[in-house]
């Protein structure tokens, strides 16, 4: 352990996300307390960021999802206090919040990614709704462009269902990306500083890896390792570290992969605060790369003292 003594882990929040962020800080909070710091769990839906300005704590550790937390907002709000934080920086964070400007810089830097359009609210016509989806191969994923674990996702195939998944997800975001739907395997990626640490294949029998299957089913499973061919690990690693640092994301986080049916890779989301329970998806792959949970929510604060 460094000098660092004190750290507040920020949970809970206002978000759609607000009970994933509980149980995370929960457990971010058990493993440094392990590791021999001195933790304040605070949730943020109740107490100001002026008061932890007042705490002068060493480190923040942010383990707030969504909106409010994940988005630049707070990461902004803590550098101006001076107040050391885990995670991406202010850019970063509100880069890969948004999916629509995520994919558009993977998009502009050659990386992989789906086909997609942008639906904005405002101008949303559904009359347009059979154009877009032949656009896109006649099968899409609708995605809030701003809320993660899954929230708002729908998978369609005909006018009807595209028109009622924008109308759901219109309620959580006034823009909406809708993107060719990827027929294959998903695998995630977690980055921890400079270490890329074994991808993870997650398996439902579910349509998608949706709020569900992520949280509360028994019945997704998830291989590390992931069964690829160290080749193909190894490229899927590369990728994964280029589009992390592609949107400016740092210290910690975790990017999401399919691989379509031609055998090409399809870069989805980065995710710079990801769920942290002990049987996340972070702690899984660190786990298999030899760091226990104490020991990886300590590096994600070395990491930002640093």
């Amino acid at each position: 352990m460094t000098d660092t003594k004190s750290i507040a882990v920020l949970h809970g929040g206002t978000s759609a996300e607000r009970e994933v962020s509980l149980n995370s800080g929960q457990a971010v909070a058990r493993g440094l307390e392990q590791a021999g710091y001195q933790v304040e769990l605070i949730d943020t839906k109740y107490v100001p960021l002026a008061d932890i300005a007042a705490k002068k704590v060493d480190c923040v550790f942010i383990a707030l999802h969504g909106r409010g937390g994940e988005d630049g907002c707070l990461q902004g709000a803590l550098e101006f206090m001076g107040l050391p934080y885990t995670g991406s920086g202010v850019l970063g964070s509100a880069l890969c919040m948004d999916k629509i400007r995520t994919k558009q810089i993977w998009q502009a830097v050659g990386l992989p990614t789906a086909p997609f359009s942008i639906i904005t609210k405002a101008d949303f016509d559904e009359g347009n709704c059979s154009q877009i989806l032949a656009n896109l191969g006649g099968k899409a994923m609708v995605k809030p462009a701003n809320e993660g674990s899954s929230i708002g996702m729908a998978k369609v195939s005909n006018e009807i269902e595209l028109k009622n998944a924008l109308t759901e997800a219109f309620g959580f975001d006034s823009q909406v990306l809708v993107e060719a739907w990827i027929d294959g395997p998903e695998y995630t990626v977690a980055i921890l500083g400079d270490q890329v640490l074994p991808a993870i294949h997650m398996e439902t029998p579910r349509e998608f890896y949706d709020y569900e299957a992520k949280y509360q089913s028994n019945s997704t499973q998830y291989h590390c390792p992931s069964g690829l061919s160290d080749e193909d690990e190894t490229q899927l690693k590369v990728l994964a570290k280029q589009a992390f640092d592609a949107v400016s994301a740092e210290g910690w986080g975790r990017v999401d992969v399919m691989r379509n049916d031609k055998g090409q890779w399809q870069l989805l989301e980065a995710n710079t605060v990801p769920g942290m329970t002990e049987t996340s998806l972070v702690p899984k792959a660190a786990n298999a790369a030899g760091i226990d949970f104490s020991s990886l929510v300590s590096n994600i604060v070395e990491l930002a003292i640093k």
